[in-house]
């Protein structure tokens, strides 16, 4: 087993730069940091400081020996703060930034029910379809939809998104519904921001092309569009979700739909998580998860 005697010693001597202000720091006898630290190199069997009478220095060896040393004790660090912060009740400010439509209709019910049960938080929520710099500009975490492309930020999957394509009864009946890809060409596609639909086809992603009488970058003006019966749409379960289910909208190509979307919390790389973060994560899990809302 690895003995950790003596590593706490030699890291406070090699930054102090001296035993006299490592033991200072330690608050234990200069002689005690020197016993430990010769300990350790014997133990090693390598020399991990040049000393003078004047001057204390870090042998190349022992360069490499902190670096590692550092990360181990700041972990250990890391460690005692998380167990301590979980016997702690959630408080203080906690920012969080999300997509506007998804954050209003799905997202914004839940934080305010989080904030009712911890009332000792100040959530900030901050609605916006641009991706913010969550470093830069000193945000908790972000809920993104679809996928990732940001490797530098750490991310939790919450739930999945699916993408229906449909259409209402009325527009079906006078323009016909499309059973393949090739047939939207023929139809009153109304896209969105994106001028095409994504599809699966024989288990490979696909991109068609669509175009149509209305073109808008949101998602509730093209549900009315297809309410009205003027086109097709491919749209987040959450837009049309309600009227699925009661007719008013025809899913459609269904065979051709693609895997299910991620929805995403996304974090700072090796950033501690504290317990008010860690808890709405798990709170947000537990009602946007596959079984409770299947096609969000």
């Amino acid at each position: 087993m690895i003995s950790w005697e003596g590593v706490s010693e030699f890291v406070a001597v090699a930054e102090a730069g001296s035993f006299t202000g490592a033991a200072g720091r330690l608050g234990i006898s200069t002689a005690q940091v020197s016993r430990q630290v010769s300990a350790l190199e014997a133990r090693l069997s390598t020399r991990l400081f040049y000393r003078t009478t004047r001057k204390v220095s870090v042998t190349e060896p022992g360069q490499v020996y902190y670096r590692h040393c550092r990360q181990v004790l700041d972990g250990l660090e890391e460690a005692e703060r998380a167990i301590t912060d979980l016997q702690q009740v959630p408080r203080g400010r906690l920012r969080l930034t999300a997509a506007v439509t998804y954050g209003e209709t799905t997202l914004a019910p839940l934080v305010n029910d989080f904030a009712l049960r911890y009332p000792e938080l100040q959530v900030e929520m901050h609605l916006t379809n641009q991706k913010l710099d969550l470093v830069a500009e000193g945000y908790d975490l972000a809920i993104r939809l679809g996928k990732l492309d940001d490797s530098s930020m750490m991310a939790r999957r919450l739930a999945s998104r699916t993408l229906y394509v449909c259409a209402s009864p009325e527009y079906l009946s006078s323009r016909g519904e499309p059973h393949s890809l090739s047939e939207l060409g023929r139809h009153n596609c109304l896209p969105g921001t994106l001028d095409y639909w994504r599809f699966q086809e024989r288990n490979r992603p696909r991109n068609i092309k669509v175009s149509g009488s209305i073109r808008c970058n949101s998602g509730w003006a093209l549900v009315d569009a297809a309410l009205k019966g003027i086109g097709i749409v491919q749209l987040p379960g959450y837009y049309v979700r309600e009227h699925l289910g009661t007719g008013r909208l025809i899913s459609l190509l269904e065979h051709y739909r693609e895997a299910d979307d991620g929805i995403w919390a996304l974090y700072p790389h090796n950033r501690h998580l504290s317990p008010k973060v860690s808890l709405l994560l798990d709170y947000f899990s537990e009602y946007l998860g596959d079984s409770i809302v299947p096609d969000q």
